[in-house]
């Protein structure tokens, strides 16, 4: 798996995130792809807190993989989500209908609408049954207080940024640089 929260139920962790390498889009990403926490270079730690990021920037040089074990230590629900500017807008509109419809809270998503990771009349990440799911393998949701993971192995990219895509938190400040030297 490439994505983990650690800490949660398995039916919690499995509503939040997911490996799924079939949603990514066609041909991939130009920036890099998933990983296993076992093919890590090394791991770096960032602090979630509301509005926050510790570190604010990570330095990866192209072709590294990076295991990131992200510690949401604010009271409010955040992600980490890997990609450019305009990868963020896009999924901050996917937020906040997931946010308007009642699935996403402050703190978490709700389990009764979230139970399989779906919500009806979504298009990111369409399932069989025409739900959805915040199951991209380059973003991960924190509940507050919990510990979650997520492995990449990047490749040369500019303007990359991690970001939370939760309504009103990267316009609040909450996203970092990711700088990627060439090899």
């Amino acid at each position: 798996m490439f994505l983990r929260v650690l800490g949660l139920s398995a039916s919690i962790a499995g509503s939040l995130v997911s490996a799924a390498w079939a949603d990514a889009p066609a041909g991939g990403y130009a920036f890099g792809a998933p990983a296993q926490a076992s093919q890590a270079d090394r791991t770096v730690e960032i602090v979630l807190g509301d509005m926050f990021y510790r570190p604010a920037a990570v330095e990866v040089k192209a072709g590294e993989t990076l295991r990131f074990v992200l510690k949401n230590e604010g009271s409010l629900l955040h992600e980490f989500n890997l990609g450019d500017a305009a990868m963020h807008a896009r999924h901050q509109q996917e937020m906040l209908k997931m946010q308007q419809s009642g699935m996403l809270t402050p703190t978490g998503m709700k389990q009764g609408t979230a139970e399989h990771g779906q919500m009806a009349g979504m298009d990111h990440g369409a399932m069989p049954h025409g739900g959805m799911t915040h199951d991209d393998p380059n973003s991960v949701l924190v509940p507050p207080g919990q510990t979650a993971e997520l492995t990449w192995t990047f490749k040369e990219a500019t303007g990359l940024e991690f970001a939370c895509n939760v309504p009103g938190h990267y316009q609040a400040g909450m996203v970092g640089r990711v700088v990627v030297q060439p090899r």
